[in-house]
């Protein structure tokens, strides 16, 4: 990433862009070595590639069980891959450079803003800092919880190593798991009722998923909620209705004692709970989702494409656009001129903002969805609940995913890659340098609605 950042040619969104693609590429090298697998001969380059775009994207898709075909240095690889992807490319290269002792100039700091969607480049080597703490005390306390339980479960040594790569895989929003030697691509559904791994997996979700300009709001203000950010109220806001309303639905609904007769009544609790949780966007499941109705799947693909917080570990379009579109539309019932949200005016450039990610991301799901169903003859259901998945970086998997074609892969790839990088962060690339429009069309009214 130095050779990047000495360039006075590139742009901030650029440097984000190819730094993700040079760490993908390398990952998807490094997986290619016959010491990757279990068998011999190494993985094949499309299987790499996707394998690497999955961990780099933190979205969990796979097309080979992670345990049982990837040798020990293959998961060491994708663990490093996983939390490169979560933290940020960008955010590692600048704190390996703050760590070595490195002067961090301008445009180092100007590319860690936006990559990290800070609101001013003022105090961000500060903020590094704070996140780079942050990340391994929590990781760390949370592979310490599981360890409670793996240690029992599996020995000492390997249960230090599931516990390390599944509370980095939570954190990070990753979905990758190492539990496939009880039966592939399992997940943690052997652990549905299990209140510490139901509890430690769910709570380095959403801390992941929150964003690190929400944690600094937490640090700075701790309870005094009217201090914060109008972003940490908003996201906060959001998570916390994202939770509770999909849970009551799973509970009451969905993991019904007469549809789910075999789950005991704590089961059902944690069942709803994590389901509710784990689809922003981290892609663990505790029960079968094939044996999930209809209606519990939809609510789960619309989860998936909200995903988490700006500049967190998670996916998707966001906790604050949904936000901005929903304080857009109530000002227009209202008829308001402005959008607003917490005593404070919305810009009408976020809104703009936050219309053209919706229709990119509707547009990438439902046309990368029609396409795999086309070529795959899956039910279209199906293939939205993947292409969903891939889009939002998520992870879960109907078991579709194994069995798709190497054009299909490809797709998955690029939504893997596009819902990471995200939308504006690839069009601002693309636009880069080109001239703003000084003159302006003339005006002429046109009906909505």
């Amino acid at each position: 990433m130095g050779f990047l950042f000495k360039s006075r040619h590139l742009s901030s969104f650029q440097i984000i862009i190819i730094g993700f693609v040079a760490v993908i590429l390398a990952g998807s090298l490094l997986l290619m070595l016959p010491c990757s697998t279990r068998e011999a001969g190494g993985a094949s380059f499309t299987d790499a590639l996707f394998t690497s775009t999955s961990a780099v994207c933190v979205t969990g898709l796979v097309v080979h069980d992670t345990v049982t075909y990837w040798s020990l240095f293959g998961q060491a690889v994708i663990l490093v891959l996983i939390q490169i992807g979560g933290m940020g490319v960008v955010t590692v290269a600048v704190s390996v450079a703050i760590i070595s002792g490195k002067k961090i100039g301008l445009m180092q700091r100007s590319t860690m803003q936006e990559a990290i969607s800070a609101p001013q480049m003022g105090g961000i080597i500060r903020l590094t800092g704070f996140i780079i703490r942050s990340v391994i005390l929590i990781e760390l306390i949370g592979a310490v919880a599981l360890a409670t339980v793996f240690c029992r479960e599996f020995g000492i040594w390997k249960g230090i190593w599931y516990s390390v790569f599944h509370s980095i895989s939570a954190f990070c929003n990753a979905g990758f798991d190492l539990m496939g030697f009880r039966e592939q691509f399992s997940s943690l559904t052997a652990y549905t009722g299990q209140p510490v791994v139901n509890l430690t997996i769910m709570l380095l979700i959403i801390t992941g998923g929150l964003g690190f300009l929400t944690w600094d709001d937490i640090r700075t203000n701790g309870f005094r909620l009217r201090r914060y950010r109008m972003q940490s109220k908003v996201i906060l806001t959001v998570t916390g209705i994202l939770i509770l309303l999909p849970a009551l639905f799973y509970y009451f609904v969905e993991f019904s004692p007469a549809d789910w007769p075999e789950m005991t009544a704590s089961e059902r609790i944690w069942a709803s709970l994590f389901q509710t949780v784990t689809p922003r966007t981290a892609g663990f499941n505790t029960v079968d989702l094939t044996q999930i109705s209809q209606a519990g799947l939809m609510i789960m693909i619309l989860l998936m494409l909200i995903g988490g917080a700006t500049g967190s570990t998670a996916g998707g379009i966001k906790t604050t656009t949904v936000a901005v579109l929903f304080a857009s539309a109530v000002s227009v019932f209202r008829r308001r001129a402005e959008a607003s949200c917490f005593g404070r005016r919305i810009a009408g450039e976020t809104v703009r903002h936050a219309s053209a990610i919706l229709l990119m991301y509707l547009v990438l799901f439902f046309g990368g969805g029609i396409a795999v169903s086309a070529i795959e003859d899956l039910p279209i259901l199906t293939a939205l609940f993947e292409t969903g998945s891939a889009v939002g970086t998520v992870g879960l998997s109907l078991g579709a995913t194994p069995d798709l074609g190497t054009a299909s892969r490809l797709i998955l790839i690029a939504l893997m890659f596009f819902g990471r990088v995200g939308g504006l962060t690839l069009i601002y690339a693309a636009v880069s340098g080109v001239r703003p429009d000084v003159s302006r069309l003339p005006q002429e009214k046109i009906n909505v609605g």
